[in-house]
Formats: C-alpha cells, sequence, structure tokens
C-alpha cells in the first residue's frame, strides 16, 4: 500500500534536505577559496625608525614584489611599474601606481592614512573598495634616496593577504638588497615562487 505522509512531515524533510544541501555548497565555497601562506603578525614586521614623511615621497619603481597571492600568471604578466607617494598637508600620501595593463598606461590612486606609528599607514576610504575589512602599510626600512621595503597587509573577504615591495629611486639596484629582499620574503614562509623581479621597461613609468 503506498505510504502518505503529512504535510508536517514532508516539510521537515524538505527543511533537512535544504540545510544539507546549503552545507555541502558552503564546504565546497570553501575549498575552493585560495590556500594562503599565514601572514605574519606586525609584530614581526620591522618598522622604519624616525620616518621622515617627506624625504620618502616621490617616484619609487618597484624593483621586487613578494607576496602570498603571487602565482604563475602575476609571474608571467607583471612589467616594472612606477608608485609616487605625493605628501598633502594632514600628512597623509596621495599614492599612485603607474602600471601596464592590456596594452595601456592604467593609474592605480588611493590615499595612505598615517597612524599612531611614524611610517605606519591604514587605507583612506576603506569602505570604497568592496570586500576590504582591513588594509595596512608599514615602511620596513628606506634611506630615501636609494632604496625601500614596505609590507602591505590586507584583510580581503575573510581572507588575509600580504606583500612585500622593493622599492627603488632608479630602475637597478645592487644584489646585495635584492638579496637582502628575498632573504626578508622566505623567512616569511615565501618560497621562490611567490618573489618576482619585474622586468624593466620604458612604457608608462618614464616622464616625458
Amino acid at each position: 500500500m503506498p505510504v502518505f505522509l503529512s504535510p508536517e512531515v514532508m516539510a521537515r524533510g524538505l527543511l533537512w534536505l535544504g540545510l544539507v544541501l546549503l552545507g555541502s555548497l558552503q564546504a565546497q565555497a570553501q575549498d575552493s577559496a585560495p590556500k594562503l601562506i599565514p601572514a605574519p603578525l606586525l609584530i614581526k614586521i620591522p618598522l622604519q625608525p624616525d620616518f621622515q614623511d617627506d624625504q620618502f615621497q616621490g617616484k619609487w619603481y618597484v624593483i621586487g614584489v613578494a607576496g602570498n597571492s603571487i602565482n604563475t600568471e602575476k609571474r608571467a604578466r607583471l612589467k616594472m611599474y612606477t608608485t609616487t607617494y605625493k605628501l598633502k598637508d594632514n600628512h597623509s600620501y596621495e599614492v599612485t601606481s603607474t602600471l601596464i595593463r592590456n596594452q595601456r598606461c592604467d593609474h592605480w590612486i588611493r590615499t595612505f592614512v598615517p597612524s599612531s606609528l611614524p611610517g605606519q599607514f591604514t587605507l583612506g576610504n576603506i569602505k570604497r573598495y568592496l570586500g576590504v575589512q582591513n588594509y595596512t602599510v608599514r615602511v620596513m626600512t628606506t634611506d630615501y634616496n636609494q632604496f625601500a621595503m614596505v609590507f602591505f597587509k590586507k584583510f580581503y573577504k575573510n581572507q588575509e593577504y600580504f606583500k612585500i615591495t622593493l622599492y627603488g629611486r632608479t630602475k637597478q639596484l645592487p644584489i646585495a638588497l635584492k638579496e637582502y629582499f628575498t632573504g626578508f620574503a622566505k623567512s616569511l614562509g615565501l618560497t621562490d615562487d611567490y618573489i618576482i623581479f619585474p622586468v624593466p621597461t620604458d612604457q608608462c613609468i618614464d616622464d616625458k
């Protein structure tokens, strides 16, 4: 004889099935999220003593980049680009990165707001950047006229990303500085696969 279920039993069954499917989808979403090398605590990152914001401003060439989101695709397409820091009256920076994207020059502008620690900054107007929950910039070391190393840490869609950038006032830096940069990146758990030295180029980054 056929078995007939009451509406209440059917409703409970459908609810249970829906919960099972939702849990399965959530598990799949977590599995598909990138497995990132853990970001270090800020206390493990050096901070430039007696940071001079007026001396740090100006144009920097990006000589090296290391980070936990770098992949084969990024390694293949990244060309050297520049980042220019323009100091404002309130001691924040207007920061403009100029890079090649889709065979044209692209300009990415944002604001870095100083924190209570000289040389450490947060992202201004952070609510404009969908998914970004926290963003910290920390100048690790610089001599102002040749090189700088800057640490970036971003909490985006519940994932922690970090990168270190090696800046130069010119397109070339001594081998010793590149080796120091590589060594520090590896001390944070990054391997050679996560470290890039972009190929120098004249496109977009040289003043005409």
